[in-house]
């Protein structure tokens, strides 16, 4: 997960996001499919899109441990729109049953969420 601000638009910043993925292999294929790399725009301030190529908030954002859980580790008090909720407070209300792993990069061993 990566937290970053930007004086760009929301569409600019997604057309970065594609040119990275692009650079690291990523080809046109069905949704889902396992792919090297997948960079999606959860939120840009409080912008708000409803579109085909975009929309924000991301529609899955409140509703994935494994997006919530590592960003109330970077910003737990962050409120979110369209409500103001905090990923602290999203993620305290998923239900029992989904995980998410860390990831420790220099032969640690990842902690379950």
């Amino acid at each position: 997960m990566v937290l970053a601000e930007s004086d760009l638009p929301p569409e600019a910043v997604l057309a970065l996001a594609k040119r990275l993925e692009a650079l690291a292999g990523r080809r046109p294929g069905p949704r889902g499919a396992d792919r090297p790399l997948d960079v999606d725009l959860l939120f840009h301030g409080a912008s708000r899109r409803e579109g085909a190529e975009l929309t924000l908030p991301h529609p899955a954002l409140r509703g994935r441990r494994f997006v919530l859980a590592p960003l109330a580790d970077l910003v737990p008090d962050l409120p979110l729109p369209p409500d103001g909720a905090t990923p602290r407070e999203l993620l305290a209300r998923l239900p029992p049953g989904q995980r998410a792993e860390r990831w420790t990069p220099a032969g640690g061993t990842p902690a379950a969420q």
